[in-house]
């Protein structure tokens, strides 16, 4: 019974971002004539020019991408993106009249927010294993196999798309559409990572046993020993690495310092952390 309804909870959540989508498109950049990156983006320009259905084209120019895509995706993340690219086109259409209902006078508001709330969809589409299509799926390729950051190979690509739109539409509409893909894919980034930012912490100090076990037991954070020799004494020293939750590195400071003040500590920013005691984050 549960393996036959496991699917419900993230095509509802697939179905929720690709509507925000269409929302944001209608609410917020079709008004001022702005544009998208990718698929969506072309299926504007074809809208601008020739008046031409842009969830109808979204729909059709995806299907050759999404056989491309079939042989180096598996086969759930291709069905849920499906799902994903459809409701996006079908909102894009749905929505319309918003373009009408919610008017932002203020163009550069409309690309921030509208980058933000197609951000946000995207980013809920694919915390739930699924694209909108487009270079949506080439991201995942690029990720999957280069582990290369999705919002940022979304980014260049749409860039290239965006380069050759200016021409037709000029160089201010350009830039407030760069704007407005850079705050998308950035929002991306966060929802699919999480907002609960990571800290990796190298410590070292000549009480490790003690640091170590005040990390285990108040923090609840799990302890690696490195082994670490001076290069100028040469001696050898146990080196305390971990990973911690952004809220709790004032205490893992504070930690360190009242056991060892002379310790040194080495604080840097962790992109993805996966594995016990942390999320689970896949494609």
């Amino acid at each position: 019974m549960v393996s036959k309804f496991r699917y419900v909870p993230i095509l509802i959540m697939i179905v929720l971002g690709a509507i925000l989508g269409g929302i944001a498109f209608n609410a917020f950049l079709i008004p001022h004539k702005l544009l998208s990156g990718g698929v969506s983006g072309i299926a504007l320009i074809l809208n601008y020019i020739f008046g031409l259905n842009p969830g109808v084209l979204i729909f059709i120019i995806n299907i050759p991408i999404f056989l491309a895509g079939y042989k180096y995706v598996d086969r759930e993340f291709i069905l849920l993106s499906l799902v994903g690219m459809t409701v996006f086109a079908v909102s894009i259409d749905m929505f319309s009249f918003l373009k009408n209902v919610v008017y932002i006078d203020d163009t550069l508001l409309s690309c921030l927010y509208g980058g933000v709330l197609n951000g946000i969809g995207m980013g809920i589409v694919f915390r739930n294993r699924a694209s909108q299509g487009g270079v949506d799926i080439i991201a995942v390729i690029l990720k999957k196999y280069l582990s290369i950051n999705l919002g940022r190979t979304s980014l260049i690509i749409n860039f290239v798309v965006l380069a050759i739109a200016s021409f037709f539409f000029g160089l201010e509409p350009a830039m407030y559409t760069l704007v407005s893909m850079y705050v998308a894919s950035t929002v991306l980034d966060k929802v699919q990572q999480g907002f609960g930012s990571s800290k990796s912490v190298i410590i070292i100090t000549d009480c490790e046993q003690q640091v170590a076990d005040e990390i285990l037991k108040t923090l609840d954070r799990g302890v690696t020993y490195l082994e670490g020799e001076g290069a100028y004494t040469g001696n050898k020293k146990k080196v305390i690495y971990c990973i911690v939750a952004l809220k709790q590195l004032a205490k893992l400071k504070q930690i360190v310092n009242d056991i060892d003040s002379s310790a040194f500590m080495a604080v840097s920013d962790t992109a993805e952390v996966l594995g016990h005691g942390f999320r689970n984050r896949g494609i």
